[in-house]
This record gives C-alpha cells, sequence and structure tokens, in this order.
C-alpha cells in the first residue's frame, strides 16, 4: 500500500457536515486537510487547514487544489463528471471516478445491483411520459419517480398512488422543462416495497483490498429524510450477514478504496432489496462515532492513507437521531445526559429540514 506520512494534506471535494467530520477524522491522525466547495463558511471550511471556495466546474481551481494535496476523496458523490475526471489526471482520487459515476446515477446503480446478484424493488427507466404511462402498467402504483441523477433527502422525487398521477409527477420531476438524459435515462419509476424494516452497512476496502463491515443499522425515515438510526437492528444474524455480504460483493466489484454504504430494504420473509449505495460516509453511519472502537470517518481516511483498518467492534447499544431544523434549540436534555454524544455542524440559520446536527444516545450494549 502507498502510505502518506504524518504531514500530509488529504483533499476534500465537497464542504459540508460530512467534509467537516472527515477533517477531524484525518487530524487525530496527523494529517492536514484541504476542502474544496462552493459555499463560504461552510461547515468542513470552519475546521480545514485550507479551504478553496469555488465552483465545481472551475478548472484553474481544481488545478492548484490538485497541486496542493497528496490524495483527494469526496463527502458527496453528486459532483460534475468533468470535476472528478480533471482530479483524476492530476492527483490520486480515492474513490475512483468509475465508483462515483455508478453510485450517481440510478439506472447504473440498479444494473450493477443486478450484476452482483442482489435484488432490487421493481423499476423501469423513463425518458418521457410516455415511458411514464407504460411502466406504470408495469410497474403497478404505487410507486415513485425519481430523477437518476442528483436527487436526495426526497428531491427530485413524486409519489405516484394511482396512473392517473403520472402527468402531475412527470411535471414535479421535470418542472414543466425540457430534459437532458446524458445518454443514459432522465428518471426512474420504483414500485412501492411492503417492508418490514430498513438497513444499511458501511463497508471500508483498504488499497490491498481487505474489507471491514460495520454492523447493519435500523433507520428510519420521516419527510424523505433519516430520523433514527438503531444499532443493533431488528434482524436475525443469518439476515445481518446477508447484508454484510452485499456491501462486500459492492465494494470489491467497484474496486473501491473508500467507504460505500449501502441502503436496503428486509421484507416480512427476511428478503433483502438494494435502494441505492453511497461511496462515502453517510447520515447511517453516524452512531458509529461513539459506539464502536473506530469510526466510518476514521475508516475512510485510514483507507485513502494507506493506513491499515482496524476492527469496529460495537461496544454499546446505539440510537442516532439527526437534529433536523428547529431541534438544535432544543438541547437541554441532551446536554444534561451523559449517555447522549452531541454533534452539532456549525451551521447558524437553523431552517426548516436543514440538517443542524445529530446526537448519539448509547445504551449498556444488549447482543
Amino acid at each position: 500500500m502507498h502510505r502518506l506520512l504524518p504531514g500530509a494534506t488529504i483533499g476534500i471535494l465537497g464542504n459540508g457536515q460530512l467534509g467537516r467530520m472527515l477533517c477531524l477524522a484525518a487530524a487525530q491522525l496527523g494529517y492536514r486537510t484541504h476542502v474544496f466547495g462552493p459555499e463560504a463558511d461552510s461547515p468542513a471550511e470552519q475546521v480545514a487547514g485550507v479551504s478553496t471556495v469555488a465552483a465545481y466546474t472551475d478548472e484553474s481551481a481544481l488545478a492548484a487544489f490538485s497541486a496542493a494535496v497528496d490524495v483527494v476523496t469526496f463527502e458527496f458523490e453528486n459532483v460534475p463528471a468533468q470535476a472528478a475526471a480533471f482530479l483524476a489526471a492530476h492527483t490520486k482520487v480515492r474513490p475512483s471516478w468509475r465508483a462515483l459515476e455508478v453510485c450517481q446515477d440510478r439506472v447504473k446503480e440498479k444494473q450493477f445491483f443486478a450484476s452482483i446478484g442482489a435484488a432490487t424493488p421493481p423499476w423501469q427507466p423513463i425518458n418521457s411520459l410516455a415511458d411514464l404511462k407504460t411502466a406504470l402498467t408495469k410497474v403497478k402504483p404505487p410507486a415513485v419517480l425519481k430523477t437518476s441523477r442528483l436527487g436526495y433527502d426526497g428531491k427530485g422525487q413524486a409519489k405516484i398512488l394511482n396512473a392517473s398521477d403520472a402527468d402531475a409527477a412527470w411535471n414535479t420531476i421535470t418542472g414543466g422543462k425540457a430534459h437532458t438524459t446524458n445518454g443514459g435515462a432522465y428518471a426512474v419509476l420504483e414500485g412501492f416495497v411492503d417492508f418490514r424494516c430498513e438497513v444499511s452497512v458501511i463497508a471500508a476496502r483498504e488499497q490491498d483490498g481487505k474489507i471491514v463491515c460495520f454492523e447493519p443499522s435500523e433507520n428510519v425515515h420521516a419527510n424523505h429524510m433519516l430520523a433514527t438510526s438503531t444499532v443493533p437492528a431488528r434482524i436475525d444474524a443469518t439476515t445481518a450477514a446477508a447484508a454484510m455480504d452485499i456491501a462486500t460483493r459492492a465494494v470489491t466489484a467497484l474496486d473501491l478504496v473508500g467507504l460505500l454504504a449501502v441502503e436496503m430494504f428486509v421484507t416480512s420473509d427476511s428478503t433483502l432489496l438494494c435502494n441505492e449505495m453511497a461511496p462515502r460516509p453517510h447520515n447511517s453511519g453516524h452512531w458509529t462515532q461513539d459506539a464502536c472502537g473506530t469510526d466510518q470517518f476514521e475508516q475512510l481516511i485510514r483507507a485513502v492513507a494507506g493506513l491499515p483498518l482496524v476492527d469496529p467492534a460495537r461496544h454499546a447499544d446505539v440510537v442516532m437521531k439527526n437534529l433536523v431544523g428547529a431541534d438544535v434549540n432544543n438541547l437541554d436534555g441532551y446536554l444534561a445526559d451523559p449517555a447522549a454524544h452531541i454533534h452539532l455542524y456549525g451551521k447558524t440559520e437553523a431552517r426548516p429540514g436543514r440538517k443542524m446536527g445529530h446526537v448519539n444516545i448509547l445504551r449498556p450494549k444488549s447482543s
């Protein structure tokens, strides 16, 4: 493995809260950080050693950034393809652009899951209103229409409860404007799943191929956003092992160096259906910061820096709760609870729907 020496600089593309926590993890291991993103006074900029505030399409800024760092990683995957390709031509980028390309397109993502033998909910690619109406005869409502790229936390999505909702759903995700497909599908139609719970697995992979997984977390969403992650998840050991096996197969097939989060539905008969994946730290992995010997952020830094991964064994039960909007104004109960570990992101404006931080509430380990 190519190991970075202490004092080397890790570049992070993206300057949000995930970048902030990556910077803190890197500092503990003796590395400097340089973040790149379009927003000033961002969560990551507040703690990084160096920050570049520029558009992802600014090649002169990208060139200066690549020259100033020893390796580049990502705090989110929805960056322009040309930015990632430009950086990869100038410095080491981990994970590779191939992994990002698969994960930022829902059609490619679902085709990838099929290629590794992992099941998904029923789906169809959509490029027009006519496509959507035809697809609704195959993927029966209720269903959800999603843009194939750039959507997250419920953005770029529209529910379809009846076939008559097709026109309104198409208008919602296109805004009534012409769309471009970039050679693929503009959207996907996904059938609803009668699931017992949702889980996710965070897998880390070293440069030499060693893989370490955190155990599955059970996730609950509210208003299209993750609300809580609970560990241990309410699934049996066989299902947990199968979920970690899917994440292991995925990270291997992508030849990814870094982290991969895989979200899955668990049906009533314990079948696992893959929903989506992300090649970066993930909101559903924040519980690892206080309940494990090492967390997802340190594992990513170790992987991209060429350090060995370590056993992330859990030492406590935990519930991670997102602090969204005005939640951040009601912290007294958590502050008075020694079992509650608060992580705030440095954001000053508590807008509705805005992630302001999270809290990990620990309990003695039960299993």
